[in-house]
């Protein structure tokens, strides 16, 4: 199997590089711009493997997407490459509208001339993954059903608007073109390799410099999580054997509000690394103004892809969550020059709760 990985140095597309490059009989080509959050150390683990390729490229260069989908003879496209910070949405769309939609514009019209140039064979085997976002379905509220693949789209910020705008382009590029292309949305991804200004690394690392942990309003705003190497698995699964022209929620049945998130960081790390002055961490939560247009609760129903695909989330988020803390405590040559250089965890306008 020969695979096309776009954002590859992000936070899921490194996880997924790694997954796809630990089984010798694949070829994984990783593409990636190379923006502010990619993160090359995530992937020294595999950058002498024989079957992995790091192409630095834009998703936007539709010219050279093809060229390397023809030079590489890729049977598989997983599109993961996007801007993803809903408050850098907010700041500046721009970027967004850009990288979102008319990226996975010339991606899809990269991959409708590499599909007619194909013999028959190739185009069997040939799919296209579109990765995107539980917040395309906008917001719910604290009694309403999680969200499902018959869900109306409503986005609410920049940046899930412009998901919402690309998955519609892959939709129609799918019917009206008739390429082998399946979508999956998931809920929020924790784990390690994070970048530093999402919810749960910002916790975690502010923590232990014995700085503020900002919580956005009064901090009852509803995610569900869903640790990285299970949405991975997810993707592999829905690329491999989902229904062309269908939708697939990736979730994994884990709502919690982002003051109990804080809270349980604080818990974890009174517990591995206690503080000098036998305070809690706890003590450092710091209430912030609201985000604008703030999305109250997320939830996901993934009862379509565990009934048809056979795929179940197997990382509970108590343990995932003890996963992640030790991580980031026994990991500081990853994360330390990125906050050092890039993301300081001071700038509270630019704290996330999503990473999709």
């Amino acid at each position: 199997m020969r695979v096309l990985v776009t954002g590859g140095m992000g936070f899921i597309g490194s996880a997924l590089c790694r997954r796809l490059a630990r089984d010798a009989g694949t070829r994984v080509v990783n593409v990636d711009k190379v923006s502010y959050a990619s993160v090359p150390a995530s992937l020294a683990d595999i950058e002498d493997y024989p079957n992995y390729r790091f192409v630095r490229a834009d998703i936007c260069d539709g010219d050279a997407m093809l060229a390397l989908m023809r030079r590489e003879r890729i049977e598989h496209v997983m599109h993961l490459a996007a801007e993803s910070h809903v408050d850098r949405s907010i700041e500046g769309p721009a970027e967004f509208i850009r990288s979102n939609i008319e990226g996975s514009y010339a991606l899809l019209e990269a991959l409708r001339a590499y599909r007619d140039g194909l013999p028959e064979d190739g185009v069997k085997t040939l799919r296209y993954l579109h990765v995107s976002t539980d917040e395309v379905y906008g917001s719910l509220g604290l009694d309403a059903p999680p969200f499902n693949e018959s869900t109306p789209y409503d986005p609410r910020s920049p940046y899930s608007a412009s998901k919402a705008a690309s998955d519609h382009l892959a939709k129609a590029w799918s019917h009206t073109y008739g390429l082998p292309i399946v979508l999956s949305n998931c809920s929020n991804n924790y784990g390690p390799h994070q970048f530093p200004e999402k919810l749960i690394p910002l916790t975690i690392l502010n923590a232990v410099h014995e700085e503020r942990l900002p919580v956005y309003g009064d901090g009852r705003n509803v995610r569900d999580w869903l640790y990285v190497e299970d949405h991975v698995s997810a993707l592999i699964a829905v690329v491999q054997n989902g229904a062309i022209g269908d939708t697939y929620n990736i979730g994994a049945r884990n709502e919690v509000t982002n003051i109990e998130i804080v809270r349980a960081i604080c818990a974890e790390l009174d517990e591995l690394r206690p503080r000098a002055s036998g305070a809690p961490y706890a003590d450092l939560i710091s209430y912030v103004k609201d985000r604008p247009g703030h999305d109250f609760r997320y939830a996901i129903d993934p009862a379509k892809l565990e009934r048809e695909l056979g795929w179940r989330a197997e990382i509970d988020f108590a343990e995932g969550l003890r996963r992640t803390v030790q991580w980031y405590l026994q990991n500081e040559p990853w994360w330390r020059p990125i906050r050092d250089a890039r993301y300081s965890g001071q700038r509270l306008g630019l704290l996330a709760h999503e990473q999709k």
